[in-house]
């Protein structure tokens, strides 16, 4: 079969692929705390996602990245991670992922590195307990760092998002990175994105640019830069005095868009080939249509077609430019 390749030359090998739109947080940056979630029936089944991912992977798809709202709090979700280890058992698939808030790892870390998993990204903003809670409002961070260690204690590599809050984790930067120095966590730091309807003065608010954070680290540490990529928009460094390795994903400072490799599909069947541009395909219809994907994959195929060269996002006038209304939660972290 013929593989993915869009408009530009770049072959589509990275999936992600948002399991439900409902989380067990409400991050400030993420989500309203009255989320309205969408209704049972719009959401693709475990099913629908199996085909769906299947189709990718048929279609030259190597990194599968399950993502949400938050992926561990789908009834029976483990059920989808064991029908996608067929894939790795295969050789079609080369990795199996996920991104998670780390609430639920106690509890099925164990059954993720059962399922071929071997590595997972925590998104993490704070150690500090009170802080945690009032940005995430309902989490309680005992919970996450219990996670966290069961999952390093099942064998799985960790690396922690976090996101860059101007005036709000600007005062944790050495004790984040100090912590995941003394754990064996690699970092990434994140700039918030302009999704959702949070308050264009609220975003403003929040932005920290990260050259200014790679300047306060430069500080303190030497810093390398490294070539390396993991198929994701990070650039890296790696701090000589510890060792560890730091990711910057810079959408706003510096566009990443020239070397994108991937896609994302919400948790109702919407392809977006382009996280900060509005256009999408409607994967639902032609998935419930036919039994057969043929349909599935001319629809994916066309809309592979219309993927842009790189997205809009842009803070530099101090007015937040390329804004998406849809919130992160539905599109997948």
């Amino acid at each position: 079969m013929q593989t993915l390749i869009d408009p530009f030359a770049r072959p589509i090998t990275y999936l992600r692929v948002s399991v439900t739109d409902r989380c067990d947080f409400r991050c400030t940056y993420c989500m309203s705390e009255h989320m309205q979630f969408l209704p049972k029936k719009d959401l693709l089944t475990l099913e629908e996602l199996d085909r769906l991912c299947s189709a990718f992977v048929h279609m030259g798809v190597r990194k599968l990245r399950i993502t949400g709202g938050e992926p561990l709090v789908r009834r029976d979700i483990m059920t989808f991670f064991r029908a996608m280890s067929r894939h790795l058992d295969s050789g079609a698939l080369k990795e199996l992922t996920l991104t998670t808030n780390g609430s639920q790892l106690a509890r099925f870390a164990g059954e993720l590195v059962d399922c071929g998993v071997r590595r997972i990204n925590v998104s993490l903003d704070t150690l500090d307990a009170d802080r945690f809670a009032a940005i995430t409002r309902w989490g309680r961070l005992d919970q996450v760092l219990d996670g966290i260690r069961a999952a390093t204690e099942a064998g799985l590599r960790v690396k922690i998002n976090t996101v860059a809050l101007k005036g709000v984790n600007e005062d944790e930067l050495f004790t984040l990175v100090d912590w995941c120095a003394a754990e064996g966590h690699d970092l990434t730091f994140i700039e918030v994105m302009p999704m959702g309807d949070m308050g264009e003065e609220l975003r403003l608010d929040q932005y920290w640019p990260l050259k200014d954070l790679r300047a306060r680290l430069a500080e303190r540490f030497t810093l390398t830069d490294l070539a390396e990529s993991t198929g994701g928009p990070a650039r890296y460094v790696r701090l000589k005095e510890t060792g560890q390795k730091i990711g910057f994903i810079t959408p706003l400072t510096h566009n990443f868009c020239e070397s994108c490799n991937r896609v994302r599909v919400t948790c109702t069947g919407e392809l977006y080939m382009c996280l900060g541009q509005e256009d999408m395909a409607d994967l639902r219809a032609p998935l419930r249509a036919s039994a057969d994907d043929a349909l599935l994959e001319q629809a994916i195929r066309a809309a592979i077609s219309r993927k842009p060269k790189g997205h809009d996002f842009d803070y530099s006038r101090q007015k937040v430019q390329g804004q998406m209304s849809r919130n992160m939660s539905h599109t997948g972290g």
